[in-house]
C-alpha cells in the first residue's frame, strides 16, 4: 500500500511540476499587466500636449520593456534557440530560421501563415533581432479588442482591428495606417492573411477554403488557407511609399504531425511553455515592393501564389517522401541564442515594479482598480473609437 501511495504522490509531484512550467510565466506576464498599463497610461496622459511622435518614441520604449519579458519566458525560460543559416544542434527546443532577416530595423509588413497564438511571439522572436521589438504592430480580427487591457491597449500601439468579408471596413483602416505614417511610427505590421487559424480538427474550414480557391480558379492549398487579400492590399496600397520590404514569413512546428502521417493541432502557448514543441522552423523571404502588383486583382493572385510557396514548403517539410528531408526546410542554420541581457532586465523591472506596488495596502487597491476600471474603459473605448 505504502509502494502503491508514493508512486500516486510522486505522480502527483510530477504533474505539479509540469503545470507549474506555465503556471509562472502566465502569473508574471497577466500579474504585470496593471503595472504597465499604469505606466503607460500615466504617459498618455503626460504626452497629451506633446507632438504624436514623441508619444510613439516612448511607448515603443514601452512595449520593448513588456515584450522583452515575454520573450524571457518563451526563449531564456523554455531554453529556446534560434538559429540562422547553418546547421541547428540537437537536444534543447530550437527556432531555427532560413532565408534573408536583415539585421537592421526596415519599416515592412510581415505577412505569415497562422495556426496558434505562438505565431504572434515568433514575430517578436524575429523583430527583437532587428532591434525593432517596439514597432511591431498587428492587424486583428475585431474580438479580439474585448481583451481585457490587452484589446484596448493593442490598438494605442498602433494595432488595427478589423472585420472578416463584406463587413471589412477599409476606410477605416487607411486612416489608422496614415495617422500611423503622420506620426512617422516605425512599422513592423504583422499581418495573418488566412483571416484565422489553419486547424486539423475543423476540417469543415480547410474544406470551405479549399471549395473556395477551386471556385475562383485557385490553385488548391493543403498545409495553408487561401488567403484573404483586403488587408493586405491596404496596408500595402496605404503605405507604398514609407515601406522598405515585404516580409514573407512561412511557419512549421515539429511534432504537429501523428504517426499516420496527419497534421495536428499546433502548439498553444501553454503548451510551447512546456517544451512541447521540439523545434519551430521560420522560412524568410524579404520582397521588394516594386515586385508587388498594386491593383488589388493582381495582387490578390500575387497573394495566392506567395501562399502556393508556403504550401510546397510545408508539403515538403510534413509529407516528404524521403523521412530525411522532412521537418526542415531548404538551406542551413546556426545558433543565435537570445542574450539574457535584452530580457531579464525587463523581467526584473515590470515584476519589482509590481511586487512594490502589491506591498501597500494602497498599491494592492491601485492595482485592482487597474484591473476593473482599466478594463471597462478600454472596453468602452474601443466600442466608440476603433
Amino acid at each position: 500500500m505504502w509502494a502503491g501511495g508514493s508512486g500516486k504522490m510522486l505522480l502527483s509531484l510530477v504533474l505539479h511540476t509540469y503545470s507549474m512550467r506555465y503556471v509562472l510565466p502566465a502569473a508574471v506576464m497577466m500579474g504585470t499587466a496593471p503595472t504597465y498599463v499604469l505606466a503607460w497610461g500615466a504617459w498618455r496622459l503626460l504626452s497629451a500636449v506633446l507632438p504624436a511622435r514623441f508619444y510613439r518614441e516612448v511607448d515603443d520604449r514601452l512595449y520593448t520593456i513588456y515584450q522583452s519579458m515575454v520573450l524571457f519566458f518563451f526563449e531564456n525560460y523554455t531554453g529556446v534557440q534560434v538559429s540562422r543559416l547553418g546547421r541547428a544542434g540537437q537536444g534543447a527546443p530550437a527556432v531555427i530560421i532560413y532565408g534573408d532577416l536583415p539585421k537592421n530595423k526596415e519599416n515592412v509588413i510581415y505577412l505569415s501563415n497562422h495556426q496558434c497564438t505562438v505565431d504572434w511571439i515568433i514575430a517578436d522572436m524575429l523583430a527583437i533581432r532587428q532591434n525593432a521589438l517596439g514597432h511591431v504592430r498587428y492587424v486583428l480580427k475585431d474580438g479580439l479588442k474585448w481583451l481585457p487591457l490587452y484589446g484596448w491597449y493593442f490598438s494605442q500601439h498602433g494595432g488595427v482591428y478589423v472585420k472578416r468579408s463584406a463587413k471589412f471596413n477599409e476606410k477605416e483602416m487607411r486612416e489608422k495606417l496614415r495617422t500611423q505614417m503622420k506620426a512617422e511610427t516605425p512599422m513592423y505590421l504583422v499581418i495573418f492573411p488566412e483571416g484565422t487559424r489553419y486547424n486539423p480538427e475543423i476540417p469543415k474550414v480547410i474544406a470551405d477554403s479549399q471549395s473556395f480557391a477551386e471556385k475562383e480558379g485557385l490553385a488548391i492549398l493543403k498545409h495553408v488557407l487561401t488567403p484573404r487579400v483586403k488587408a493586405t492590399h491596404v496596408a500595402i496600397d496605404t503605405m507604398k511609399d514609407y515601406l522598405d520590404a515585404v516580409y514573407d514569413v512561412t511557419v512549421a512546428y515539429e511534432g504537429t504531425v501523428d504517426h499516420k502521417g496527419q497534421r495536428k493541432l499546433a502548439p498553444s502557448m501553454t503548451e510551447f511553455l512546456c517544451k512541447e514543441c521540439p523545434r519551430v522552423h521560420i522560412f524568410i523571404d524579404r520582397i521588394e515592393l516594386k515586385d508587388i502588383p498594386e491593383e488589388q486583382m493582381y495582387m490578390r493572385r500575387w497573394l495566392h501564389e506567395r501562399f502556393e510557396v508556403k504550401d510546397k514548403l510545408l508539403i515538403e517539410f510534413y509529407d516528404a517522401k524521403d523521412s530525411k528531408r522532412r521537418n526542415k526546410f531548404p538551406g542551413k542554420s546556426v545558433h543565435s541564442k537570445l542574450s539574457l541581457k535584452k530580457t531579464l532586465p525587463s523581467l526584473l523591472f515590470l515584476g519589482g515594479l509590481t511586487a512594490s506596488m502589491l506591498l501597500t495596502e494602497s498599491g494592492r487597491k491601485l492595482y485592482v482598480k487597474t484591473w476593473i476600471y482599466g478594463t471597462l474603459i478600454g472596453c468602452l473605448w474601443v466600442s466608440i473609437k476603433p
